[in-house]
């Protein structure tokens, strides 16, 4: 059975669509394997999809449109501005700080790099950026989103891998960080280097304050959310109501730019994206299912042989795997593949899946600047009016620089188990 997995990948390179693929190897599997079997496929997929913690996914999601449409984007902007836009290529460095604010908001890469990207493409242009640079650096900023909670990726990771979910919420906020930073030291050389200028004065207190007063109900959202879960007042899922209800009083009565009638549109934008989620986890439960009865995964370990028993030979054939992976399919297909293929190996090793999660949510966020599916790299290239080819050139420095970042987590375990650890030991 362990042709399953290439038997999947040459759908995928032919044009199938993911969900439809893993359901279609997963029957054709059964058939040739074992027909009797072949009941229990309407049983496995209502199953996948039968958990409460899934309500969690069309509930972020509708958060996020809403706060996308609500007016926020602006807000953060002004607000990144007034912390950085002095300094040298400092409306680039605004790119990256107001794109981990929006991101934290929103959950999504990318509606971060089409909103922050369309407002600050055009402004970097005006004040002479070149535009490649300028795209590259949207596409890139954006990818916080799956890192930075709260994530709907690491929702269906700690579904699928029964992990903690509070837990990989606080897990992702220092790769995150540490992106973020390293995406800001590169926008300092480089506006020293090209001598990219900076708003000619320092903002004061007084204009700080009033950024943050117009941008601080927004970041106050996933403060919330993930503040009411760590200390027990709601759990992932019923955090998507509140960011719901929260969402709806900004958008309408406080920041009056969310209309009633953009609620059409949000509902069914949700309905679409969810719909396309929930079919992918059908498919996935069962083709996990099938990988299980016939132990794929523990053909794999002794495929691997010594690599599976050697814990930093392991994570060194995980990322590799991911991150090709990664530019040829999306997040969440890459999240629902491999998931229930690499926790078994890496579990074995004593490798924590929480630890786990963060490495994989780092690899697809690559995966989303990198072709040929690098998905942030087409929206931006499109609000840009240039091909992605020509923004490749510019496009590499800042994937070096995530490599860096995925080398830390990966080997630096504590990176992003620190929070976790001093969290679960206050709370207790």
């Amino acid at each position: 059975m362990i042709y399953l997995v290439p038997a999947l990948f040459l759908l995928f390179f032919i044009g199938v669509p993911i969900a439809y693929a893993l359901g279609f190897t997963s029957i054709a599997a059964l058939w040739l394997t074992d027909p009797d079997l072949l009941i229990n496929v309407p049983r496995r997929i209502f199953r996948g999809v039968d958990n409460f913690a899934l309500i969690a996914i069309p509930l972020f999601i509708m958060a996020g449109e809403i706060m996308s449409k609500g007016g926020i984007s602006a807000r953060l902007i002004r607000f990144a501005q007034t912390l950085v836009g002095h300094l040298p290529a400092g409306l680039a460095m605004v790119v990256v700080l107001a794109s981990a604010f929006f991101s934290a908001v929103t959950g999504s890469a990318i509606a971060t790099a089409a909103a922050i990207g369309g407002m600050l493409i055009p402004a970097m242009k005006e004040h002479g950026y070149d535009v490649r640079f300028s795209a590259s650096l949207v596409a890139t900023s954006g990818i916080l989103g799956p890192i930075i909670p709260p994530s709907i990726f690491m929702v269906l990771y700690g579904v699928i891998a029964n992990a903690s979910i509070a837990d990989l919420f606080v897990a992702g906020v220092a790769p995150g960080v540490l992106i973020a930073l390293g995406l800001l030291a590169y926008c300092y050389y480089i506006g020293k280097k090209h001598q990219y200028q900076g708003q000619e004065r320092r903002a004061s207190a007084r204009e700080v304050a009033i950024g943050l007063k117009d941008a601080l109900l927004a970041l106050l959202m996933p403060a919330i959310m993930v503040g009411g879960i760590l200390s027990g007042v709601f759990t992932a899922t019923e955090s998507g109501v509140v960011a719901i209800v929260y969402a709806l009083l900004i958008g309408l009565f406080v920041y009056r730019e969310l209309k009633l009638k953009d609620l059409a549109d949000i509902l069914l934008n949700t309905a679409k994206i969810s719909a396309a989620i929930i079919f992918l986890i059908g498919s996935a439960a069962l083709f996990t299912w099938l990988l299980s009865y016939h132990r794929v995964p523990e053909q794999l370990i002794e495929l691997l042989g010594p690599i599976a028993e050697n814990k930093l030979l392991l994570l060194l054939v995980i990322n590799l795997l991911l991150l090709v992976a990664g530019t040829f399919i999306d997040a969440i297909s890459a999240l629902m593949i491999f998931t229930p293929l690499l926790l078994p190996l890496a579990t074995a090793v004593g490798i924590d899946p929480v630890h786990l999660g963060i490495i994989m949510a780092v690899n697809v966020s690559i995966g989303q600047v990198t072709p040929p599916v690098g998905v942030c790299l087409f929206v931006t290239s499109s609000i840009a009016k240039i091909k992605v080819s020509q923004m490749l050139v510019f496009v590499w420095p800042k994937v070096a620089i995530l490599l860096a970042v995925l080398f830390l987590v990966t080997y630096v375990p504590q990176i992003s188990l620190f929070l976790p650890d001093v969290l679960s030991g206050w709370t207790q």
